[in-house]
């Protein structure tokens, strides 16, 4: 039976405090749709972006973009990573407005979806039948060695018997981070746990009661530093040596911090679209209008000349306006501008 071994920290007991005052803060707040719905967007990109990328993807996020909007007509191995995840990240916020329970054939499909075309059939959304090690991404030796494929189907068990169990008893955050680290323990697959383990907890995260959750990007946060996060999320040695010993505690820590970091970047952008009382220009709006007005229309290369706002952000400007009756837009794509709208 699978016990985890770890304290409730300081750090963690702190954390989890802040992310709770975070998540109350946001979930008192009333955004407009409109902002919503670009928000979403920009947050699975990010999402796509970082998850592939710390598996050594090289795509930029302006690429992933790209990919995302345009498929391309022959793909590349790293475009197929960037449409898989996309897909099954898809598929998994729909399984969380459904409440899915979490079990092993929904890992099995989400796996299946990421590493579609990329690894050989009998081994796409299926479990290990062989031995595998884990490499010093530097020096390629072998630093650590996954339980006997023959004992995964047990350990798999043990630990979703676990999530199941723990759900009403263990705060959302810890039980998702145990999950997580034990997930990448086990290596319950030849190819593809990374992505799979950071989808899933996706989903365990769910629980902790965000109502913007789709506008959240966890994976953002281990992009940042993937030495650190592949230095907390492993272990070292032989699975049979450790398995006892691990200590969750560390990681859970950092886990935290990074739930912290991605609320913080979230609420930022929210705070930033929140719905006012009433209607207000602020002085970058009041600058977009008075170009159109001079210039006869406007769009986003000169927007940005105009103010230093960031890209997502000056979309929201611009959805922000045609939401108050103020510009219409015209064209789309690469050719989009507005105009302010006639009485």
């Amino acid at each position: 039976m699978f016990r985890p071994k770890y304290i409730v920290s300081a750090v963690i007991l702190s954390n989890i405090k802040r992310i709770a005052v975070l998540i109350a803060e946001l979930n008192g707040r009333t955004f407009p749709d409109v902002a919503l719905m670009e928000l979403e967007k920009n947050a699975r990109e990010v999402s796509v972006s970082a998850s592939t990328s710390i598996e050594g993807n090289p795509l930029s996020l302006t690429d992933v973009k790209r990919i995302l909007k345009h498929t391309p007509a022959h793909l590349r191995d790293t475009e197929k990573e960037v449409l898989n995840y996309n897909k099954a990240l898809f598929m998994l916020n729909e399984s969380m407005r459904q409440n899915k329970v979490l079990v092993l054939s929904l890992i099995l499909k989400i796996h299946a979806m990421v590493m579609r075309d990329l690894i050989g059939t009998s081994r796409c959304g299926r479990l290990r039948k062989e031995s595998v090690f884990v490499n010093n991404p530097r020096l390629q030796n072998p630093i650590y060695l996954p339980p006997d494929h023959g004992d995964v189907p047990k350990l798999m068990e043990e630990l979703l018997v676990y999530v199941k169990r723990s759900t009403d008893k263990i705060d959302s955050l810890i039980l998702a981070g145990i999950f997580h680290k034990q997930f990448v323990i086990i290596h319950p697959f030849m190819d593809g746990n990374g992505r799979t383990v950071r989808l899933t907890t996706k989903m365990l995260l769910a629980g902790m009661g965000l109502d913007t959750f789709n506008l959240f990007s966890f994976e953002n946060y281990y992009n940042k530093n993937v030495s650190r996060y592949f230095q907390k999320v492993g272990v070292l040695g032989d699975y049979y040596d450790i398995a006892d010993t691990v200590d969750f505690t560390q990681w859970l820590e950092y886990f935290t911090d990074g739930i912290i970091d991605e609320l913080l970047r979230v609420k930022k952008i929210l705070y930033a679209v929140s719905v006012e009382p009433e209607k207000e220009l602020k002085i970058h709006h009041k600058k977009m209008i008075e170009y159109i007005e001079k210039n006869g229309y406007i769009n986003d290369a000169l927007y940005a000349k105009l103010t230093p706002r960031a890209k997502a952000t000056r979309t929201l400007d611009f959805n922000k306006l045609i939401e108050w009756g103020e510009i219409v837009r015209f064209e789309k794509g690469r050719k989009t501008y507005y105009k302010v709208r006639q009485s």
